[in-house]
């Protein structure tokens, strides 16, 4: 990450995000620190982005706009200590969390408190199943991914050996067991499926034992970090197998860490926003901050743009009335018109395969 952000450092500067002029108190939260500190700094950015945006154009109901961030370290137990501080803060709403072992548990807090949670990046299904009707998303969900990563990989690979490893976490284990639901509907049993222990440097050891069982294709369900040194660990023995993954790796240190082993992994994730003319200006002054939006980042600030949207079109901050109207509108985002379902998510899930390719990554033609 360009920088280190600890805990303390992400409290002093709310202080500064939220001026003392604000009236209204938006909250982001995602892993600030940690082997996911550049996905949260994605977040973060985007939620920024698009405060400093309203605000430039008068607020919300003309009141001014402050943002307060805190790290859950993408951790069940710390996203609730996350979820509790900006509840006691004051928000009316949170952009987070990112990852969906966070989001869960948080969402209860948000919930029994009345704050609106729109996150734009847990994909998991049971954050939106659990009937909860202050959350939303703004990204698809996993059984909608999984079963374009368990189409593709029968359709391409049907006739080789397959081998699924997850994390274990609620978002990895998730995403690989929705995929192999969909790879056995259409016929092809996976020769290995296993966890591995996520947060290792070295994972030559699994990598070895692939090689060893002729894998020929790799499903990873997990975090950027983890499978950039699996692919790592792949290239330096010379294994050629091809490693796909899920939208977790819409991120440049995946590149970072795999170095030109990142060349070829496949991985499904949102149209991408960049590309939208909705989104051009955005990037455009993102791009003169020397900071590229990518990943989760004009996610983020689309999660902001509705909720801003709805308060407007509701004329009332209140929740109930909020959360009605995003649920009977249409938004104008970056990400373009969007709009959710009756239980928060978007109505259109549209998960798009992409390759890595010299440090970047392009969709795939």
């Amino acid at each position: 990450m360009h920088r280190i952000i600890t805990v303390a450092f992400v409290a002093l500067a709310a202080l500064f995000i939220c001026p003392a002029r604000a009236e209204v108190l938006v909250g982001v939260s995602a892993a600030m620190t940690g082997r996911l500190a550049w996905i949260g700094e994605q977040g973060q950015r985007g939620a920024e982005m698009a405060v400093a945006d309203f605000n430039a154009a008068g607020g919300v109901l003309g009141q001014q706009v402050g943002l307060i961030a805190v790290d859950d370290f993408c951790d069940p137990e710390q996203a609730v200590v996350a979820a509790r501080k900006l509840v006691a803060d004051g928000v009316v709403l949170v952009i987070g969390h990112y990852c969906s072992g966070a989001s869960i548990p948080a969402s209860k807090v948000y919930e029994a408190a009345g704050v609106l949670q729109i996150s734009p990046g847990s994909t998991n299904p049971q954050l939106t199943e659990q009937g909860r009707a202050n959350v939303f998303r703004v990204i698809g969900r996993d059984d909608t991914q999984g079963i374009v990563a368990g189409n593709h990989l029968a359709d391409r690979w049907g006739d080789k050996k397959v081998a699924i490893l997850h994390d274990s976490t609620t978002y990895g284990k998730g995403l690989a067991d929705e995929t192999r639901k969909q790879l056995n509907k259409r016929g092809v049993t996976e020769a290995v499926y296993d966890a591995y222990t996520p947060g290792k440097d070295d994972y030559s050891a699994e990598v070895a034992a692939l090689q060893a069982a002729g894998i020929a294709v790799l499903y990873v369900g997990g975090y950027h970090a983890e499978v950039a040194l699996i692919v790592r660990a792949a290239r330096d023995r010379g294994y050629a197998v091809q490693i796909i993954s899920g939208d977790a790796l819409a991120t440049e240190e995946f590149a970072l860490i795999a170095g030109p082993a990142a060349d070829g992994t496949l991985f499904t994730f949102s149209a991408d926003p960049r590309r939208n003319p909705e989104a051009a200006p955005v990037v455009e002054r993102f791009r003169a901050e020397n900071f590229e939006p990518a990943g989760y980042t004009l996610l983020s600030y689309a999660a902001v743009q509705v909720w801003a949207q709805a308060v407007e079109k509701a004329g009332s901050l209140e929740l109930a009335t909020v959360i009605a109207t995003l649920r009977g509108q249409e938004f104008d985002t970056v990400l373009g018109s969007i709009d959710f379902d009756d239980k928060g998510d978007l109505s259109t899930q549209n998960w798009v395969w992409y390759v890595w390719r010299s440090g970047e990554y392009v969709p795939v033609e």
